[in-house]
Protein backbone atom coordinates (compact mmCIF):
# COMPACT_ATOMS: atom_id res chain seq x y z
CA UNK A 1 0.00 0.00 0.00
CA UNK A 2 1.17 3.66 -1.09
CA UNK A 3 1.16 6.47 1.37
CA UNK A 4 2.19 9.65 -0.30
CA UNK A 5 2.80 12.74 1.66
CA UNK A 6 3.14 16.34 -0.29
CA UNK A 7 6.30 18.44 1.51
CA UNK A 8 6.36 22.17 0.61
CA UNK A 9 9.24 23.52 -0.27
CA UNK A 10 9.99 25.92 2.29
CA UNK A 11 9.23 22.86 5.01
CA UNK A 12 11.31 22.64 7.73
CA UNK A 13 14.55 23.81 6.92
CA UNK A 14 16.65 26.50 8.69
CA UNK A 15 16.60 29.86 6.96
CA UNK A 16 20.73 29.70 7.95
CA UNK A 17 21.21 26.65 5.91
CA UNK A 18 19.15 26.85 2.79
CA UNK A 19 20.95 29.58 1.16
CA UNK A 20 23.77 27.57 1.21
CA UNK A 21 21.89 24.91 -0.22
CA UNK A 22 20.63 26.44 -2.95
CA UNK A 23 23.52 26.58 -4.24
CA UNK A 24 23.93 24.19 -6.21
CA UNK A 25 23.33 24.13 -10.09
CA UNK A 26 21.69 21.69 -12.72
CA UNK A 27 21.67 20.84 -16.25
CA UNK A 28 18.10 21.64 -16.64
CA UNK A 29 17.20 19.02 -14.04
CA UNK A 30 14.67 18.97 -12.19
CA UNK A 31 12.06 20.86 -14.69
CA UNK A 32 9.32 18.96 -14.77
CA UNK A 33 6.89 17.43 -12.07
CA UNK A 34 7.73 16.48 -8.48
CA UNK A 35 10.85 14.28 -7.15
CA UNK A 36 9.33 11.11 -6.17
CA UNK A 37 11.77 10.10 -2.47
CA UNK A 38 10.44 6.39 -1.77
CA UNK A 39 10.61 5.49 1.59
CA UNK A 40 10.75 1.07 1.79
CA UNK A 41 9.25 0.84 5.04
CA UNK A 42 6.16 1.74 6.81
CA UNK A 43 4.95 5.00 7.90
CA UNK A 44 6.41 6.16 11.66
CA UNK A 45 9.85 4.04 11.61
CA UNK A 46 13.10 5.42 11.27
CA UNK A 47 13.65 5.60 7.41
CA UNK A 48 10.06 7.15 7.09
CA UNK A 49 11.17 9.60 9.64
CA UNK A 50 14.44 10.16 7.86
CA UNK A 51 13.04 10.37 4.48
CA UNK A 52 10.45 13.65 5.74
CA UNK A 53 13.38 15.11 7.56
CA UNK A 54 15.51 15.72 4.20
CA UNK A 55 12.23 16.29 1.96
CA UNK A 56 11.83 19.56 2.72
CA UNK A 57 15.99 20.97 2.68
CA UNK A 58 16.11 19.18 -0.65
CA UNK A 59 12.56 20.84 -2.19
CA UNK A 60 14.03 23.61 -1.49
CA UNK A 61 17.69 23.40 -2.88
CA UNK A 62 16.47 21.94 -6.34
CA UNK A 63 13.81 24.29 -6.29
CA UNK A 64 11.08 21.29 -6.60
CA UNK A 65 8.69 19.76 -4.58
CA UNK A 66 9.55 16.54 -2.92
CA UNK A 67 7.16 13.54 -1.89
CA UNK A 68 7.53 11.18 0.60
CA UNK A 69 6.01 7.87 -1.28
CA UNK A 70 6.01 5.17 1.24
CA UNK A 71 6.17 0.95 -0.49
CA UNK A 72 6.77 -1.33 2.14
CA UNK A 73 6.69 -5.37 1.55
CA UNK A 74 9.32 -7.83 2.03
CA UNK A 75 11.30 -6.11 4.51
CA UNK A 76 11.84 -3.66 2.69
CA UNK A 77 12.39 -5.25 -0.90
CA UNK A 78 9.50 -4.50 -2.81
CA UNK A 79 10.30 -0.41 -2.76
CA UNK A 80 13.91 -1.20 -2.97
CA UNK A 81 12.98 -2.94 -6.05
CA UNK A 82 10.75 -0.19 -6.87
CA UNK A 83 13.50 1.95 -7.15
CA UNK A 84 15.87 -0.39 -8.96
CA UNK A 85 13.47 -0.68 -12.07
CA UNK A 86 12.24 3.65 -12.16
CA UNK A 87 13.54 5.35 -14.81
CA UNK A 88 17.10 7.02 -13.96
CA UNK A 89 16.45 10.55 -14.72
CA UNK A 90 16.06 11.75 -10.93
CA UNK A 91 12.66 11.86 -10.55
CA UNK A 92 12.94 8.71 -8.54
CA UNK A 93 15.20 8.54 -4.95
CA UNK A 94 15.79 6.25 -2.26
CA UNK A 95 16.47 6.18 1.57
CA UNK A 96 18.21 2.98 1.14
CA UNK A 97 19.09 0.53 4.46
CA UNK A 98 21.43 -1.59 5.30
CA UNK A 99 18.71 -3.96 6.28
CA UNK A 100 17.86 -4.41 2.09
CA UNK A 101 20.93 -4.01 0.33
CA UNK A 102 23.57 -5.68 3.17
CA UNK A 103 21.68 -7.96 5.36
CA UNK A 104 19.06 -9.18 2.86
CA UNK A 105 21.43 -9.33 0.24
CA UNK A 106 23.71 -11.56 2.64
CA UNK A 107 21.05 -13.82 3.61
CA UNK A 108 18.53 -14.50 1.27
CA UNK A 109 19.03 -16.88 -1.62
CA UNK A 110 17.86 -14.49 -3.96
CA UNK A 111 16.77 -10.97 -4.51
CA UNK A 112 15.06 -9.64 -7.57
CA UNK A 113 18.04 -6.24 -8.02
CA UNK A 114 22.13 -6.55 -7.43
CA UNK A 115 22.53 -4.36 -4.39
CA UNK A 116 24.94 -2.48 -5.60
CA UNK A 117 25.05 -2.65 -9.88
CA UNK A 118 21.47 -1.61 -9.94
CA UNK A 119 21.34 1.48 -7.97
CA UNK A 120 23.32 4.71 -7.98
CA UNK A 121 24.71 4.84 -4.52
CA UNK A 122 25.09 8.87 -3.67
CA UNK A 123 25.90 8.73 -0.43
CA UNK A 124 25.07 7.59 3.44
CA UNK A 125 22.77 9.92 5.73
CA UNK A 126 22.99 8.53 8.48
CA UNK A 127 23.52 5.36 10.65
CA UNK A 128 22.65 3.69 14.08
CA UNK A 129 24.09 1.15 16.30
CA UNK A 130 22.77 -2.09 17.56
CA UNK A 131 22.00 -2.69 21.72
CA UNK A 132 21.71 -5.89 23.53
CA UNK A 133 18.78 -5.43 26.00
CA UNK A 134 17.33 -6.45 29.12
CA UNK A 135 14.62 -5.51 31.33
CA UNK A 136 15.36 -3.33 34.27
CA UNK A 137 14.77 -6.22 36.91
CA UNK A 138 16.86 -8.86 35.14
CA UNK A 139 19.49 -10.67 36.79
CA UNK A 140 22.18 -9.87 34.29
CA UNK A 141 23.89 -6.75 35.20
CA UNK A 142 26.81 -6.66 32.98
CA UNK A 143 27.65 -8.70 29.82
CA UNK A 144 29.41 -11.03 31.62
CA UNK A 145 26.81 -11.61 34.05
CA UNK A 146 24.69 -12.76 30.47
CA UNK A 147 27.37 -14.39 28.84
CA UNK A 148 28.24 -16.60 31.65
CA UNK A 149 24.66 -17.55 32.32
CA UNK A 150 24.50 -18.70 28.40
CA UNK A 151 27.36 -20.79 28.92
CA UNK A 152 25.75 -23.18 31.68
CA UNK A 153 22.10 -22.60 31.16
CA UNK A 154 19.52 -21.50 28.13
CA UNK A 155 19.19 -17.52 27.48
CA UNK A 156 16.87 -16.36 24.79
CA UNK A 157 17.53 -13.27 23.07
CA UNK A 158 14.84 -11.95 20.24
CA UNK A 159 15.16 -10.07 17.21
CA UNK A 160 13.43 -8.84 14.40
CA UNK A 161 13.66 -11.84 12.26
CA UNK A 162 15.61 -14.47 10.59
CA UNK A 163 18.51 -12.84 8.99
CA UNK A 164 18.42 -9.74 10.47
CA UNK A 165 21.61 -7.60 11.59
CA UNK A 166 20.41 -8.44 15.37
CA UNK A 167 20.24 -12.01 14.78
CA UNK A 168 23.52 -12.10 13.37
CA UNK A 169 25.12 -9.99 15.93
CA UNK A 170 23.90 -12.77 18.40
CA UNK A 171 25.21 -15.38 16.87
CA UNK A 172 28.61 -13.93 16.33
CA UNK A 173 28.09 -13.25 20.38
CA UNK A 174 27.60 -16.63 21.15
CA UNK A 175 30.37 -18.43 18.93
CA UNK A 176 33.14 -15.57 20.15
CA UNK A 177 32.12 -16.15 23.74
CA UNK A 178 31.55 -19.78 24.00
CA UNK A 179 27.74 -19.21 24.96
CA UNK A 180 26.37 -21.98 23.29
CA UNK A 181 22.89 -22.13 24.83
CA UNK A 182 22.51 -18.17 23.37
CA UNK A 183 19.07 -19.23 22.11
CA UNK A 184 17.51 -16.81 19.26
CA UNK A 185 13.91 -16.36 18.82
CA UNK A 186 13.32 -14.53 15.88
CA UNK A 187 9.67 -12.27 15.66
CA UNK A 188 8.02 -10.15 12.75
CA UNK A 189 9.31 -7.09 13.67
CA UNK A 190 10.61 -5.51 17.04
CA UNK A 191 7.73 -4.46 18.52
CA UNK A 192 6.36 -8.03 19.67
CA UNK A 193 9.99 -9.11 20.22
CA UNK A 194 9.93 -5.96 22.65
CA UNK A 195 6.62 -6.80 24.28
CA UNK A 196 8.08 -10.49 25.00
CA UNK A 197 10.99 -9.13 26.70
CA UNK A 198 8.85 -7.10 28.73
CA UNK A 199 6.56 -9.83 30.07
CA UNK A 200 9.44 -11.75 30.59
CA UNK A 201 9.01 -14.36 27.72
CA UNK A 202 12.76 -14.15 26.78
CA UNK A 203 15.67 -12.45 28.96
CA UNK A 204 16.80 -10.16 26.23
CA UNK A 205 16.78 -8.85 22.94
CA UNK A 206 18.91 -7.07 20.05
CA UNK A 207 17.81 -4.47 18.40
CA UNK A 208 18.92 -0.81 16.83
CA UNK A 209 19.08 1.57 19.63
CA UNK A 210 16.79 4.13 18.00
CA UNK A 211 13.55 3.26 19.33
CA UNK A 212 14.56 2.54 22.46
CA UNK A 213 16.54 5.52 23.65
CA UNK A 214 13.35 6.78 26.08
CA UNK A 215 13.43 3.35 28.18
CA UNK A 216 16.76 3.67 28.36
CA UNK A 217 16.93 6.46 29.46
CA UNK A 218 13.98 6.05 32.06
CA UNK A 219 15.36 3.32 33.31
CA UNK A 220 13.29 0.70 32.14
CA UNK A 221 15.59 -1.06 30.19
CA UNK A 222 19.06 -2.12 30.52
CA UNK A 223 21.68 -2.03 27.96
CA UNK A 224 24.67 -4.62 28.31
CA UNK A 225 26.53 -3.70 24.89
CA UNK A 226 26.62 -1.42 22.21
CA UNK A 227 28.09 -1.86 18.69
CA UNK A 228 29.21 1.67 18.12
CA UNK A 229 32.96 1.70 17.97
CA UNK A 230 33.32 3.94 21.46
CA UNK A 231 30.62 5.05 23.95
CA UNK A 232 27.25 7.06 22.63
CA UNK A 233 27.97 10.42 23.81
CA UNK A 234 24.11 10.45 24.71
CA UNK A 235 24.09 7.46 26.83
CA UNK A 236 27.85 7.65 27.85
CA UNK A 237 27.49 4.57 30.82
CA UNK A 238 26.85 2.01 28.00
CA UNK A 239 29.82 -0.20 27.72
CA UNK A 240 30.52 -0.78 23.61
CA UNK A 241 31.05 -4.98 23.06
CA UNK A 242 35.10 -4.05 22.12
CA UNK A 243 35.81 -2.42 25.02
CA UNK A 244 34.75 -5.82 26.46
CA UNK A 245 36.51 -8.00 24.44
CA UNK A 246 34.35 -8.46 21.50
CA UNK A 247 35.50 -6.10 19.17
CA UNK A 248 33.86 -8.20 15.83
CA UNK A 249 30.75 -6.84 16.83
CA UNK A 250 31.19 -3.13 16.29
CA UNK A 251 28.58 -2.20 13.77
CA UNK A 252 26.11 -0.58 12.92
CA UNK A 253 23.02 0.16 10.39
CA UNK A 254 22.98 2.75 7.60
CA UNK A 255 20.21 4.93 5.51
CA UNK A 256 21.51 6.11 2.45
CA UNK A 257 20.28 7.84 -0.37
CA UNK A 258 20.46 6.33 -3.51
CA UNK A 259 19.11 6.14 -7.09
CA UNK A 260 18.75 4.00 -10.21
CA UNK A 261 21.42 2.54 -12.32
CA UNK A 262 22.52 5.05 -14.93
CA UNK A 263 21.34 8.49 -13.14
CA UNK A 264 22.73 11.56 -15.34
CA UNK A 265 26.39 12.41 -13.79
CA UNK A 266 25.41 15.96 -13.23
CA UNK A 267 22.57 15.18 -11.71
CA UNK A 268 24.28 12.63 -9.18
CA UNK A 269 27.28 14.51 -9.06
CA UNK A 270 24.67 17.51 -7.54
CA UNK A 271 22.31 16.02 -5.24
CA UNK A 272 26.02 14.13 -3.79
CA UNK A 273 27.36 17.34 -3.01
CA UNK A 274 24.23 18.60 -1.51
CA UNK A 275 24.11 15.57 1.04
CA UNK A 276 26.30 16.89 3.53
CA UNK A 277 24.53 20.50 3.68
CA UNK A 278 21.28 18.45 4.03
CA UNK A 279 22.35 16.76 7.03
CA UNK A 280 23.37 20.08 8.79
CA UNK A 281 20.07 20.97 8.68
CA UNK A 282 18.75 21.61 12.68
CA UNK A 283 15.68 20.14 12.36
CA UNK A 284 17.37 16.26 11.26
CA UNK A 285 20.27 17.24 13.23
CA UNK A 286 18.06 17.15 16.71
CA UNK A 287 16.07 14.87 15.82
CA UNK A 288 18.62 12.46 15.21
CA UNK A 289 20.42 12.83 18.43
CA UNK A 290 17.46 12.36 20.17
CA UNK A 291 17.52 8.74 18.04
CA UNK A 292 21.15 8.45 18.98
CA UNK A 293 20.93 7.83 15.04
CA UNK A 294 23.76 10.05 13.50
CA UNK A 295 25.57 11.10 10.03
CA UNK A 296 29.06 10.19 10.07
CA UNK A 297 31.69 13.18 9.58
CA UNK A 298 32.38 13.78 7.05
CA UNK A 299 29.51 11.25 5.27
CA UNK A 300 30.72 8.75 2.93
CA UNK A 301 29.91 9.77 -0.89
CA UNK A 302 29.52 8.46 -4.57
CA UNK A 303 32.49 5.70 -4.83
CA UNK A 304 33.39 6.06 -1.03
CA UNK A 305 29.86 4.88 -0.09
CA UNK A 306 29.81 2.43 -2.42
CA UNK A 307 32.53 0.39 -1.18
CA UNK A 308 31.44 0.28 1.84
CA UNK A 309 28.80 -1.46 0.61
CA UNK A 310 30.33 -3.77 -0.97
CA UNK A 311 32.52 -4.74 2.11
CA UNK A 312 29.85 -4.49 4.42
CA UNK A 313 28.47 -7.18 1.64
CA UNK A 314 31.50 -8.71 1.90
CA UNK A 315 31.50 -9.24 5.44
CA UNK A 316 28.08 -10.06 6.54
CA UNK A 317 27.60 -12.61 3.56
CA UNK A 318 31.06 -14.70 5.35
CA UNK A 319 29.43 -14.62 8.51
CA UNK A 320 26.05 -15.71 7.08
CA UNK A 321 27.54 -18.43 5.33
CA UNK A 322 29.81 -19.64 8.28
CA UNK A 323 26.77 -20.15 10.58
CA UNK A 324 24.77 -21.14 7.86
CA UNK A 325 21.64 -18.47 8.29
CA UNK A 326 19.63 -18.48 5.78
CA UNK A 327 16.47 -15.99 5.48
CA UNK A 328 13.19 -16.59 3.72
Amino acid sequence: MQRRHLLAAAGLAAPTILPRIGQAQGNGWPNRGSIRLVAQFPPGGLVDTISRLIAPPLAQALGQTVVVENRAGAGGVIGTDFVAKAPADGYTLLVSHASVHVFSTATLPTLPFNPVSDFTHLGMLVEAPNVLLVKASSPYRTLADYLEAARRVPVRYGSSGIGSAPHLLGVMLGAEAGARNLDHVPYRGSAPAMQDLMAGNIESMIDPITTNVAMLKDGTLRCLGVSAPRRLAQLPDIPTFAEQGFGKLTSSQWLGLSAPKGLPQPIAERVTALIPQLLETPVLRARCEELVTLPRNPPPLGADFVTLIREDIAVWTSIARQFNIVAS
